[in-house]
């Protein structure tokens, strides 16, 4: 479908791209062209302007999302991995959950494969309070116009690049946050788990902290058996996933109250 931009404002004209970028992940000159009923000109002008702050990445001949890693974090390990997994279903959630939020509000976000792809979408929204523990989605979030973002200490782990331990435990308890959104291991009947120790803790005292409990789960989490119970489900307020949970899941969710909010 063609979205014709005759008239339409350069800002404007920018922000239709990178949506677009992020919609379509990778994105010709040729196809913004023929999309917004421009010059190809005019699109690399665009495509520039947004790469040099940071928007998107241009390449030969278009424009893709940015990595989301920093880079001195271009290594490859376990998650760098499970970031490949299911991976057109966790975009889905990431972009659902942005919709749940609005200016203003506070939120705690830790580290996962599905909390950085959230964090994408925190780069282009606004007026966001982020507190995490993880170096990429603070510079994701960042870049979002007027967001606040706090990044919280602690000993880093290259491999997610985030801060663990005692003193992250401690700085997140600095913090009180309306929401809190959680990536998860594992989701059971008896609640949501993990098998990180450590992470485990970080998402305890960010639970601690939080008003609201968003976790953000694609449908390989329900019932996968995870180590470490994080909390019970009366915990959540609500779970962010593209499938559905097996029935006796489903059942205890909706005993807990939790909403299940549905991504495409």
């Amino acid at each position: 479908m063609t979205e014709r931009t005759v008239g339409m404002r350069p800002e404007a004209r920018r922000e239709r791209i990178e949506h677009m970028v992020r919609e379509r992940e990778r994105v010709t000159v040729d196809l913004l062209a023929e999309l917004l009923g421009t010059s190809k000109e005019t699109v690399r002008r665009d495509l520039t302007d947004l790469a040099e702050r940071g928007r998107i990445r241009k390449i030969h001949g278009g424009a893709t999302l940015i990595d989301p890693r920093p880079p001195e974090t271009d290594v490859e390990g376990p998650f760098q991995g499970r970031l490949l997994q299911n991976a057109e279903a966790k975009r889905a959630i990431a972009r659902r959950a942005i919709e749940l939020f609005e200016p203003g509000d506070t939120m705690f976000v830790d580290t996962g494969t599905t909390t950085l792809l959230f964090a994408e979408q925190l780069a282009s929204a606004s007026g966001l309070t982020v507190i995490t523990n993880s170096a990429a989605i603070a510079a994701l979030a960042a870049r979002g116009s007027s967001n606040a973002t706090f990044l919280i200490g602690g000993e880093y782990r290259a491999d997610g690049t985030e801060n663990l331990g005692p003193l992250a435990i401690e700085q997140i308890g600095h913090f009180h946050a309306t929401h809190a959104v959680l990536a998860v291991g594992s989701i059971e009947t008896v609640g949501i788990l993990d098998f990180d120790v450590r992470e485990a803790d970080v998402a305890r005292a960010m639970i601690a902290q939080a008003r609201s409990i968003t976790v953000l789960a694609d449908a390989s989490k329900f019932g996968r058996g995870g180590l470490i119970k994080v909390a019970s489900l009366d915990a959540v307020s609500r779970v962010v996933t593209e499938g559905e949970p097996p029935q006796e899941i489903a059942g205890a969710l909706s005993d807990a109250g939790v909403s299940i909010v549905k991504a495409a």
